[in-house]
């Protein structure tokens, strides 16, 4: 294990992409860019503080913008646009999202108000079609966060955070996802009474990556650990990252076979604003990004 880079304020949506790792810097409200060696680059300057990031086919970086629910794009010279606007469609905070390979971007969201102490709801997955368009997708989700896409591009996982559990769906060719259904349930689930429930899980599925197995590695934000999780739910590997949580993570590097966690003390929106304590952590671990 070693530390890429630290200092950070709370760090999201990991990827590895053209022989760097990108993520977001939530509160610093920064996209950056980190090669192998840790120098750090500053892509997007983002307002509505990022979250999850993917990039369409043209080359063009999508980059989820949590509080005013927008899908921004960025253009080759730099300059962000606004793909979709997502706020008349969804109730509360978009967070993390995939895009896959035609271009069709699928968003997560909290569903409530978690900071303020709303009652939980559930709530859905969004598709953003490559024009723009906009469109509903599952229901029933509690705080679907997380994503990813089978190799053959046939099945889109996300990790409900809220109900200890990882859901499927068949992704149709026009993009529509159906079937949904459970791929892989991590603890106990039972309806959230309050935003405190979550710290109340057994585990905590939150962002995740996909290795050419198509196991999951996801990042169990109650127990300081990734885990690579195979159909069924059975765990095959565990990394910890000692005291910190672990919040997101990505599969990548050079060789494909490094693990970067995304840690931090704790994901408190008011103690992470205030303190600079989060790291980017990588280690090697016995999978191969797709």
């Amino acid at each position: 294990m070693k530390t890429l880079i630290d200092g950070g304020y709370f760090f999201e949506g990991p990827r590895w992409h053209d022989g760097a790792w990108w993520c977001s810097d939530i509160y610093a409200k920064q996209v950056l860019r980190i090669t192998s060696d840790g120098r750090k680059t500053v892509m997007a300057e983002v307002e509505g503080e990022p979250s999850g990031l993917g990039w369409l086919p043209d080359g063009d970086l999508l980059i989820a913008s949590m509080h005013n629910r927008k899908l921004l794009r960025r253009k080759p010279d730099g300059a962000l646009v606004v793909h979709a606007d997502l706020s008349g469609h969804i109730p509360f905070f978009i967070n993390d999202m995939v895009v896959d390979a035609h271009g069709r971007a699928y968003v997560g969201n909290f569903g409530f108000d978690i900071w303020n102490g709303a009652e939980p709801q559930p709530t859905f997955l969004t598709r953003v079609d490559p024009d723009g368009s906009i469109h509903r997708e599952g229901e029933g989700l509690w705080f679907p966060n997380g994503t990813v896409i089978s190799g053959d591009g046939k099945t889109l996982i996300v990790a409900e955070s809220g109900a200890a559990r990882l859901t499927a769906f068949t992704i149709g060719a026009d993009g529509g996802l159906s079937n949904q259904r459970v791929w892989a349930q991590l603890g106990e689930s039972r309806p959230l009474a309050s935003a405190g429930d979550l710290a109340g899980l057994a585990f905590g599925p939150d962002g995740c990556a996909i290795d050419s197995l198509d196991r999951v590695w996801v990042a169990d934000a109650m127990g300081n650990r990734v885990c690579c999780i195979a159909e069924g739910g059975e765990i095959l590997a565990e990394v910890s990252a000692g005291d910190n949580g672990v919040y997101a993570c990505a599969l990548g590097g050079e060789d494909g076979h490094q693990l970067l966690m995304c840690a931090a003390p704790d994901f408190h929106s008011d103690a992470r604003r205030a303190r600079q304590e989060a790291s980017l952590l990588v280690t090697v671990v016995d999978a191969t990004a797709p």
